[in-house]
């Protein structure tokens, strides 16, 4: 086989969409598989089909990162989208041209600090995961750099100010993408915090906040990162060497909070991306939690009870198929907030993620943490229902008695709780009061388990004994679980 080198932008036989020159108009804290699949494709797009005309320079926002690795490609990279689109299987590639470079401030911090000073420079994109909007009062303005994300943000932001405060418009609009409720507003509490620390200044202050718009955004597109197993296949039938490769679904959304003004500079409408400016975005954060990761975590652990491993196989059987549906379409649906139509069209598409061909889905692996995910995902749809129907959801009431089954340990060991599925064991992971908990009541009566999980005000908050008839019916499906097996109650509840 040849020896393959990285190819260049002039060098590369590519017949697509390549962006050679552009001011560097976006700063990216974040450069690892999600934003490169999900924020820069989407910038690439505008570049292509609304005259964007935007690099994006990156920044790595810990120490040991991809820097290096993306310099040594000029940027580029191949970005394949796959999966199930209106019935047919897409496997879509893209070489995206948009990233200039990627900054290591803890090599060169003095790097990242000139890039306040460029101009043309208008939007910060950040995904520094759930972890990285914290503040740390540790973290020092003289820092170079300071430890947390916000407290490098706070740097950047006051040497832009120094630089540009007496000019309107030169503040940033500032989307943040990590996976924690109202994201953009966090980050300013903390950055506001740390300008008041390391006493900055009330003019500056009264800039942050009156020249920069930080954006809560919902980000929604699975993204698998670098292909392992097929990289050097990939590499061979392209023809040059690619080390950051990145894959992900082909379906993206993103509800960005802010005002109508940034689509005047953000042309997300203009190339037709699924990109909502709002001045809202929790009813779509709903939508998402609810039908996606609620169906999730609604058929899982029965379907894994049932023999099922990867989630896609179970699109693939009629009975848990129709139990994931009948439960988005009849028990979670009617106690949302948008429009019926725009609902069955997101359910719509979940079952074609699902059923992603690309994607091996392991069944055990959505399991982790089930407690708080159905705490979050389902249990408010369980008491929305029954607050607008006065009755109990079937299927959702079901996914408790799956839970509580999945949950039956045989024993506590420093992996888990081992429990069993047929002759085979299994480990149930979820935080140690938890597995402890389970643990302690796994020789209950069918009664008294119920009641003891119902009751548990840690898990959820409030005595869901409480609700009329909850714990009578999950305790039926529980013993039926046990003598027939969660698939006969899928195929009961249909």
């Amino acid at each position: 086989m040849k020896k393959l080198s990285y190819a260049t932008l002039e060098e590369m036989n590519y017949d697509g969409y390549l962006l050679k020159d552009a001011p560097e108009r976006v700063l990216q804290f974040g450069e690892g598989n999600f934003l490169r699949a999900f924020v820069d494709y989407f910038i690439d797009m505008m570049n292509e089909k609304a005259g964007f005309n935007s690099k994006v320079v990156l920044c790595q926002p810990i120490a040991p990162g991809l820097a290096d690795m993306i310099n040594e490609q000029e940027g580029l990279y191949t970005l394949y989208l796959r999966g199930f689109q209106n019935g047919q299987k897409v496997n879509d590639k893209r070489i995206i041209s948009c990233v200039s470079r990627c900054l290591n401030p803890y090599q060169d911090f003095d790097a990242l600090m000139d890039c306040a000073k460029n101009p043309d420079l208008r939007f910060i994109a950040c995904n520094t995961t759930e972890a990285g909007i914290a503040y740390d009062p540790a973290c020092q303005f003289t820092d170079r750099p300071a430890n947390s994300y916000p407290g490098k943000l706070t740097q950047f932001l006051y040497e832009r100010f120094r630089n540009f405060g007496n000019e309107k418009g030169k503040g940033f609009i500032i989307l943040a993408c990590e996976l924690i409720d109202d994201n953009g507003k966090e980050l300013e509490k903390c950055v506001l915090k740390y300008a008041a620390q390391w006493e900055l200044g009330e003019d500056f202050i009264s800039w942050i906040q009156e020249e920069n718009i930080f954006c809560s955004t919902l980000v929604d597109r699975i993204v698998t990162g670098y292909p392992r197993a097929e990289a050097a296949a990939i590499c061979e039938e392209n023809g040059y060497l690619d080390n950051i490769i990145d894959t992900g679904e082909i379906f993206g959304f993103w509800v960005i909070e802010g005002p109508q003004s940034i689509k005047d500079e953000f042309p997300c409408e203009k190339a037709g991306l699924p990109i909502l400016i709002t001045d809202n975005h929790k009813p779509y954060k709903q939508r998402k939690v609810r039908i996606l990761n609620g169906a999730h975590t609604s058929f899982v652990l029965g379907a894994y009870l049932a023999g099922q491993d990867i989630v896609r196989d179970c699109m693939n059987d009629d009975v848990i198929n129709g139990f994931m549906n009948k439960t988005i379409y009849d028990e979670i649906i009617p106690t949302l907030t948008l429009p019926e139509e725009e609902l069955k069209d997101f359910a719509a598409s979940v079952t074609e993620r699902f059923k992603n061909p690309f994607i091996d889905h392991a069944l055990l692996s959505i399991s982790l943490n089930s407690t708080s995910k159905w705490k979050a995902r389902v249990m408010p749809s369980l008491k929305g229902y029954y607050e607008k129907t006065g009755k109990l959801p079937e299927c959702i009431t079901a996914s408790f008695a799956f839970y509580l089954a999945f949950y039956k340990g045989l024993r506590l060991e420093d992996v888990g709780l081992i429990a069993s599925r047929g002759a085979n064991e299994y480990t149930v992971k979820d935080d140690r009061p938890v597995l402890e908990f389970f643990a302690a009541h796994k020789d209950d009566s069918v009664a008294d388990y119920v009641h003891a999980v119902c009751s548990n005000m840690d898990f959820w908050g409030e005595d869901l004994s409480q609700l009329p008839g909850f714990e009578e019916k999950v305790s039926q499906y529980l013993s039926n679980i046990e003598e027939n097996g969660a698939y006969s109650v899928m195929k009961d509840c249909l």
